[in-house]
């Protein structure tokens, strides 16, 4: 499932942690990940928070090997957009080293990726759910050809994805200069454009099922007291169902609506124009 590193020299040597069971024997405690031992609520986790930072000193190197299989790594994460598998991976890794030389932590917002620069942000969205999460790449793998991120257990947490195991997900590159949907704020606290979300749409979630995308806007005017839409495009060839609150009628501030539905799973939603 999970590469470790081994560094010497100032070059690094990345191994396919899924290898055999026999070459985890000598590092890992643990034969088969799983969880935590005991329920832990991760609904309240917050996503990594994009900010600049340089590579990382470890894991990085391109190209490099695993399981006789040769990989290189994207020079940039700009612009990185693709569809896949996700898997996760848990307590067999807690504590251990990350590719990058940090230190696994799988109740933190992090993830492993084959090519993407360390670090790197991304935004994951669940396709069969909508739910979305923002996290921290420091780690390579998954080292399995179908699959393309491996999350933290927090975040498969979140995207409601534990007990399948996988889930068809987009991954979406976050530059730190373009961040996250944020409002400026005054002085007062209150964001200073809400004013000019009034008659806007925000947008929460795409999914690939109609059924969900309806079945989704409708939770959400129940819950958000907004009106919501399911409007139809297509990405790739492919149909896809975007849900949206509005028009807004301004009885809430963006502030208030942001983290109402971070809180339900839904961290990249974002104004948009009306068509």
């Amino acid at each position: 499932m999970k590469p470790w590193l081994i560094a010497g020299l100032g070059a690094a040597l990345l191994l396919g942690g899924c290898a055999s069971k026999q070459d985890n024997a000598g590092r890992y405690s643990i034969q088969q990940d799983r969880g935590p031992d005991s329920d832990v609520d991760m609904s309240k986790v917050p996503d990594a928070v994009p900010r600049v930072e340089p590579p990382s000193r470890w894991g990085n190197k391109s190209p490099y090997t695993v399981l006789g299989k040769r990989y290189s790594v994207m020079p940039s994460a700009e612009g990185y957009q693709q569809r896949g598998v996700a898997s996760w991976y848990g307590k067999k890794f807690h504590g251990h080293t990350t590719s990058n030389g940090e230190v696994y932590d799988m109740y933190q917002m992090s993830a492993a990726h084959k090519a993407l620069p360390l670090p790197s942000y991304v935004r994951v969205t669940n396709l069969d759910n909508g739910r979305q999460v923002v996290v921290r790449v420091n780690d390579r793998g998954p080292f399995h050809d179908e699959r393309i991120i491996d999350l933290s257990y927090a975040a498969a947490y979140r995207l409601d994805m534990l007990g399948k195991g996988t889930a068809r997900v987009e991954v979406e590159a976050i530059t730190a200069d373009a961040g996250l949907m944020t409002a400026e704020h005054g002085r007062s606290g209150v964001p200073a454009g809400d004013a000019a979300i009034t008659g806007r749409l925000l947008q929460v979630a795409a999914l690939s099922s109609v059924s969900g995308a309806e079945a989704l806007a409708a939770e959400l005017q129940a819950l958000l007291n907004e009106p919501a839409l399911v409007e139809s495009a297509e990405r790739d060839g492919r149909a896809l169902y975007r849900v949206r609150l509005g028009p807004l009628s301004g009885s809430h501030t963006l502030n208030w609506l942001l983290q109402q539905l971070s809180q339900a799973g839904y961290s990249g939603a974002h104004l948009v124009d009306l068509p």
